[in-house]
């Protein structure tokens, strides 16, 4: 594992409707590792990942990637540096096709027989796309379109891959083949944040893992010690 630091959360403050929903919180995702931000709903985690990729403003902190502050810039810029963010419900392009949603997804790149060999790939890894590949993204299921949200941020070239909430929603069978592909993903070296309620998921298929209450870290460490710690089976695992 590769101790070169990706993304570095350091002392992150955020206010979110009045509120402040993050409380200086730090924590950092490696070169190649899957790192789980875990915690109950409306523990932070989503307004964590909105500051990081610029929806939300950051009132104190900072955010490091490739070790230069990304603090206040926009998605778009971020998605050119190679940091690619899955939101909460998904976001696809309702009105256009898979196929196009997909070359939407490369639309800073333009190395077009890279990005068809790009396109074939994804497919390889979410046949259902493949079959569906003219159909419009908002005629999908909710795990489709998952599928087809995580293929489009595939689609370029991410250094880091951020996911928010991708099991939120789906049924147990999509739930399983999400994961399956997060970690066949992270398999192949993308380096990935993972937001996710499903604690026990999230832990079993991550490298390390932070655990969010109330706007604050409170635990932290290998992803396979917090799946055995006694604190975290009461609060997350309902054990």
């Amino acid at each position: 594992m590769s101790t070169n630091t990706l993304l570095k959360v350091k002392g992150l403050k955020v206010a979110y409707g009045g509120i402040q929903a993050v409380k200086g919180v730090d924590f950092e995702v490696r070169e190649g590792e899957l790192v789980s931000l875990i915690g109950s709903n409306g523990a932070g985690k989503t307004t964590t990942m909105k500051a990081i990729t610029g929806t939300l403003p950051v009132n104190e902190g900072e955010i490091e990637y490739l070790g230069t502050s990304i603090r206040g810039q926009g998605p778009w810029d971020l998605v050119r540096q190679g940091l690619a963010m899955v939101p909460e419900g998904r976001g696809v392009f309702t009105r256009m096709s898979i196929l196009e949603n997909l070359q939407m997804g490369a639309h800073i790149r333009d190395d077009k027989a890279d990005i068809a060999a790009d396109i074939d790939k994804v497919f390889g890894i979410f046949p259902r796309l493949k079959e569906r590949r003219d159909q419009l993204a908002g005629t999908l299921s909710g795990g489709e379109q998952q599928m087809l949200a995580m293929g489009r941020a595939l689609m370029s070239r991410p250094k880091v891959l951020l996911l928010d909430e991708p099991s939120m929603g789906l049924s147990p069978i999509m739930v399983d083949k999400i994961f399956e592909v997060i970690h066949d993903v992270s398999a192949q070296g993308v380096t990935i944040l993972l937001v996710e309620q499903n604690a026990s998921r999230a832990l079993s298929i991550a490298d390390r893992g932070y655990v969010m209450e109330s706007g604050e870290i409170t635990l932290s460490g290998d992803a396979s010690e917090l799946l055995n710690d006694p604190a975290v089976r009461a609060a997350y695992l309902g054990e």
